[in-house]
Formats: C-alpha cells, structure tokens, sequence
C-alpha cells in the first residue's frame, strides 16, 4: 500500500498569499516567495519518491501556478475543502490512508524538508504510529501518520508557539508512539527569510 505525500499548499494569490511578509516584500513579492517555495516543496516531494504525491490546495485549484505543477509532475491536485486548518489535515489524511498504509502531510514553506528528510519521517513510521517535524516557531511543518487520529486536530487554536508542545500531549493521550525529527524553519515573517536557501534568497527584492 506505500506512502501518499500530501503536500497542503495556498493558491499564490497576491495579496492573499504569505500576508505577514507583505510588509517586507510587498504583496507581489511575497505572493512570488509562496509560489518558489511550493515549486521548491513539490521538487522535494517528488525527488522523495513516494507512490502518490498530492497537493492539495485552498480556497481551490484553479491557479495557474497549481495547474503548472500538478501538469508537470502527474501530481493528483485537490481542494482542502471548508473547515479549519485542523479539519482540512485531518479529512486529507483520512482520505489518503484508506488506500495507503502510511500518509505524510507537510506544508510548502519549509525549505529544509527536503527528500532525504521526507524518507527519514516515512521510514520512522515503520516503527511508530506517527511521525512530526516540528518548526521553530513552535509548530511543525510535517505530520505522518499511519492511522487516522482526529484528536489531534480537533480544536486546536494554530499559528501559536504551544502548537507542537499541546499536540505532544494529545498523541500521548492518544496512546501514539510517535517520532520527531529535528526542527525546520517555516517561512512566515520578515525575520524568517534569513533560513531561505541562497539561491531564493538573491531573488527577493532589495
């Protein structure tokens, strides 16, 4: 049954897209950053090998940037759907366990997920129930699962530094044994540019 990536992405909309870094970057510039890191994302993705590779976007799919990618790697492209943060996870993880037997969910903007890392959290599922990259900021930036667990979505208040310490504490409540892999920066404000790699970084706008 293998492994599905799942790969959450936000449509690349200016003014829509990495808002926080609109002061820094202006709107376009930061819609750009979105649409290199997803690209860098998918790269990554598809370097990994998985059997499937989905990304799976909001409000839809209908971006030019979305349609580009998902055409050029064969990649399954789907909507999250309504609902919170929480919901979409959980419904995409859901859905792609039925068919496979261990499903990763990783956002776009964590450049340092790269194809060794996304085996590395794949092959700890061999051995645990679940799998998490935390982020620097407190979250994290990659969850792997080999069975659903909607507790560990259900009403959870995201974009705050508790979110990976209060997720630890619902995975044990759970009764999960869980992996985590060494923390990544995602890229979300100004002072989070400086974790882009080199080549992204001498493209942003002075």
């Amino acid at each position: 049954m293998g492994t599905a990536l799942i790969v959450f992405a936000k449509a690349p909309v200016a003014g829509q897209a990495k808002t926080r870094l609109i002061p820094a970057l202006g709107a376009a510039g930061a819609a750009a950053l979105a649409e290199r890191l997803l690209a860098h994302a998918i790269d990554a993705a598809v370097a990994a090998g998985f059997d499937t590779i989905e990304l799976c976007a909001t409000p839809d799919a209908s971006h030019p940037a979305l349609q580009g990618l998902a055409r050029q790697h064969a990649l399954a492209l789907t909507v999250q759907g309504g609902g919170n943060l929480g919901a979409r996870m959980h419904r995409a993880l859901e859905r792609a366990l039925l068919t496979h037997e261990r499903a990763l969910l990783m956002g776009s903007d964590l450049p340092a997920l790269d194809a060794p890392r996304l085996r590395q959290a794949a092959a700890a599922l061999d051995s645990h129930d679940a799998v998490f990259v935390p982020a620097l900021d407190g979250g994290y930036g990659l969850v792997g699962l080999r069975r659903a667990e909607a507790r560990l979505f259900e009403d959870m208040a995201w974009s705050r530094p508790d979110v990976m310490a209060r997720t630890r504490g619902r995975a044990r409540d759970a009764g999960l044994r869980w992996a985590e892999l060494p923390a990544v920066a995602d890229i979300d404000e100004a002072a989070d540019l400086r974790h882009l790699p080199e080549s992204m970084a001498a493209t942003l706008p002075p």
